[in-house]
């Protein structure tokens, strides 16, 4: 089968070698004995795991390039870091590794700013909450994971939303085929506000067909400004609950109010 030629950061893609397990255990052998060059071997024999890796990556407008060169890093500490005697394919090891590199990479870079005792408490949390939910086989709650930390409860809302992707303000939220919606046209104007008094009528119309938690949590996001980690810690559930609830309740206001 003829492959098609993609350069990344001058590396002629089609061309990359592959290993086999045999192959990738022997070369590990000789660079635990010291062999400089089947290290070498090693990572050009892995380059294709970190194209697959980077392809998860592509709506994020980085260069190709430069997720290639990251994952490269990725891909050379778990080399480094590999144990033959844990009995586990490489690429199972190796994968979570150039993952979180390019995350890295991709937190680092990232236009807004956050501040590094933000991003730690909020990286503390991730992992408390991964701790919690394999200890009771449930979500927890931000109080529960503050707790856990021994911090404010506030600390971990702030932490986790600072976190959170930021969004294009041309980005859709809704589509039907003609003119798309964009972000930016929910933001409000001050100066328009005589004229939005029927937007909101509509709005309210359409939550009326909602349910009484669908309500309560619209009506915190967007009619008094709270954040989704805000709403979680009020009504005792998870930010990714009260965000599946919200995305729920927008779609079932966007077909009525559309239709």
């Amino acid at each position: 089968m003829t492959r098609h030629k993609v350069v990344i950061c001058g590396v002629d893609t089609s061309k990359l070698p592959v290993l086999s397990n045999e192959e990738m255990r022997e070369l590990f052998v000789k660079m635990q004995e010291g062999d400089i060059s089947a290290r070498e071997e090693l990572v050009n024999g892995n380059l294709r795991l970190v194209l697959s890796v980077i392809q998860r990556f592509n709506n994020r407008g980085e260069y190709v390039d430069d997720l290639f060169q990251v994952g490269c890093i990725g891909l050379m500490k778990s080399i480094d870091n590999f144990d033959l005697s844990h009995n586990v394919r490489f690429s199972t090891y190796a994968v979570p590794m150039i993952i979180g590199e390019i995350r890295r990479y991709l937190r680092d870079n990232n236009p807004i700013r956050v501040s590094r005792s933000l991003r730690d408490i909020a990286y503390k949390a991730l992992q408390v909450r991964e701790k919690l939910i394999n200890k009771t086989s449930k979500e927890p709650t931000p109080m529960e994971i503050a707790e856990e930390m021994g911090v404010p409860h506030s600390d971990i809302v702030f932490a986790m939303d600072a976190i959170q992707d930021p969004v294009s303000l041309f980005e859709p939220i809704y589509n039907d085929g003609g003119d798309p919606i964009y972000v930016m046209d929910q933001i409000s104007d001050d100066k328009d506000k005589d004229e939005n008094w029927v937007d909101k009528l509509s709005l309210k119309e359409g939550m009326y067909q909602l349910n009484e938690r669908e309500k309560m949590i619209l009506n915190k996001r967007f009619f008094q400004g709270k954040t989704q980690m805000e709403v979680a810690d009020e009504i005792g559930i998870s930010q990714a609950q009260v965000s599946r609830l919200e995305k729920a309740a927008i779609s079932q206001m966007n077909k009525q109010m559309f239709e």
